[in-house]
């Protein structure tokens, strides 16, 4: 048997389209003799769709795409499409999420999952009622008995897992009733080092049950999520026979009979895994936005500098816009690096002075300030007037405007509302000030050209609002920021924990009441991709108004 892991990159929402990637892959995967062609998991919906499942009219309309697949396919190998289909019963969760299995022009059979997560980015406890765990989910083909399971319900291998979050395995249950192998449908979103870690449960999994695990995963980027692909196959010894391309549609054929399939070579170097993260996250939201053209704010920093290279990678540097807007505290060095910059990438530039504004607000406000110093209201001001400028051009071009913030500054809330938080897209706002840098220099380093200027990376970061500012006036070293921060909200450490490591006990509890104090921002900030293990996105769920 010839199975293919059909590695797509759906639209979440586009039934037609969604249809027509998966037909097309599915008549490619016959001309490579393929007998079975396995989908990710709500294939024809798109992943995740969210509240779009409280649509009824939406569910029925797939349930038609999806009978209308079928009699197209009529005469193509067996088919598992992902969907979501309606609970007939008047007790439990509206929906499952289900694997049809189109087969001579018909919607032959049905597999649903039974593990529903409700951590991180998931909710599908919201949507979907679980299968029941009475009956295996066994397909009978050709002779072979064929596990079906749907992403989570791989992983919670009690042998493999320090604390199995859920008290049902169906993986066992499959094995023990006579599973000859596996597939397994999956939208699992991208973090990085996240495929090592798949690869190595997989491998465990398929070992321990002395069974071959067919896996294949969704690419592309929708909202925050970015998902790499990386679908793969195990043998029944656990041993890699096959892994499609990261971060690009493909289909992976795994010879059942030879236990042999096409390995492709991949660079799970981190700076790597999140550059091409960042790039295709960019161009699908900028893409399924309707957008296509970019702009963005050009400081001369690091932030706003990877930020305009990504933006170029992924939709091309005639469509992005850069745009310099210099006060009495800009240096010249940084509007130099900024122009250096755009003339490295091939982006057009735009520069608008904003001393004159600045003059103007302060003229207004001169009354109302009366009695009151000067402090860090005339520094937002400085932000906000960019913001405002930015979203003028944003509306003129009909362009989305990007946002250049990392995940330091947005943890901390440096940063302002309004000013340089106004757009559609915060690009960098889930990778830390320290990997920006190191991103940055693997780029220069793998292109073989210098791309961002040495002077961006050599300068001390500085916000440029008032004379001689760095951020270290009102941060710690990032490099220290930064490791507080990874424990704090991606390790889930008390600040007791974090100084038991040799941290300062004051600094500790400065940046920890820093990022509490911060989260009325966060929750007005743009969409931001996810690429660590903990992002302020979908996944985070902190209360803003809290005593703690």
């Amino acid at each position: 048997m010839r199975v293919a892991l059909l590695q797509m990159n759906p639209t979440v929402g586009d039934l037609k389209g969604n249809a027509e990637r998966i037909s097309t892959g599915v008549r490619q995967a016959q001309r490579q003799r393929a007998d079975l062609v396995v989908t990710s998991e709500l294939a024809l919906l798109g992943y995740p769709p969210r509240d779009m499942l409280l649509d009824s009219r939406f569910i029925s309309s797939s349930s038609e795409t999806l009978r209308q697949l079928a009699r197209d396919l009529a005469d193509a190998p067996a088919v598992l499409v992902g969907l979501a289909e309606v609970n007939p019963l008047n007790v439990g969760r509206p929906l499952f999420n289900t694997a049809a299995l189109l087969r001579n022009g018909q919607v032959e059979d049905r597999f649903r999952k039974r593990l529903l997560p409700t951590y991180d980015v998931f909710d599908e406890d919201r949507y979907f009622e679980p299968a029941s765990s009475s009956a295996p989910a066994l397909l009978k083909m050709d002779g072979r008995r064929i596990g079906i399971s749907i992403c989570e319900d791989i992983w919670n291998d009690r042998d493999f897992w320090h604390r199995q979050r859920y008290h049902f395995d169906p993986v066992e249950q499959l094995a023990g009733s006579g599973a000859q192998f596996l597939v397994n449908l999956s939208a699992s979103p991208f973090t990085v080092r996240k495929q090592r870690l798949r690869e190595c449960m997989l491998s465990n999994l398929a070992r321990k049950h002395q069974m071959p695990i067919l896996y294949v995963n969704q690419i592309g980027g929708n909202d925050d999520l970015v998902f790499d692909g990386r679908s793969c196959a195990f043998d029944a010894s656990g041993r890699l026979m096959a892994r499609a391309r990261a971060f690009v549609e493909d289909i992976a054929i795994v010879d059942l009979a030879g236990m042999e399939g096409q390995i492709t070579s991949d660079d799970f170097i981190p700076e790597s895994e999140i550059w091409r993260a960042l790039v295709l996250g960019t161009q699908d939201y900028v893409r399924k936005c309707g957008f296509n053209r970019v702009l963005l704010g050009l400081s001369g920093g690091v932030d706003s500098s990877i930020t305009a290279v990504v933006a170029s990678e992924a939709i091309g540097p005639k469509n992005v816009v850069g745009v310099l807007m210099p006060s009495p505290y800009s240096s010249e060095g940084s509007v130099e690096d900024a122009l250096v910059l755009a003339r490295n990438l091939g982006i057009q530039t735009l520069t608008l002075p904003i001393s004159g504004i600045m003059k103007v607000f302060d003229r207004t406000l001169l009354e109302a300030f009366d009695g009151h110093e000067r402090d860090v209201t005339e520094e937002n001001i400085q932000a906000r007037i960019r913001g405002a400028l930015l979203m003028a051009l944003s509306n003129k071009y009909r362009s989305l405007l990007l946002t250049t913030g990392n995940k330091s500054e947005l943890a901390v809330g440096y940063c302002t509302l309004y000013g340089d938080m106004s757009g559609g897209l915060a690009v960098i706002s889930d990778v830390p000030k320290t990997m920006i840098y190191r991103i940055s220099q693997w780029l220069n380093t793998t292109r073989g050209r210098e791309i961002i200027p040495a002077s961006v990376l050599q300068k001390a970061p500085s916000a440029e609002l008032r004379p001689n500012q760095t951020d270290q006036d009102s941060l710690p070293p990032y490099d220290m920021l930064d490791e507080i921060l990874v424990r704090y909200i991606e390790q889930h450490q008390s600040a007791e924990e974090i100084v038991t490591q040799g941290f300062d006990e004051a600094t500790v509890r400065r940046v920890l009441g820093m990022v509490k104090a911060a989260e009325f921002k966060r929750k007005q900030a743009a969409p931001g991709l996810k690429v660590t293990d903990r992002a302020f996105g979908t996944g985070w769920r902190m209360p803003v108004a809290r005593r703690n």
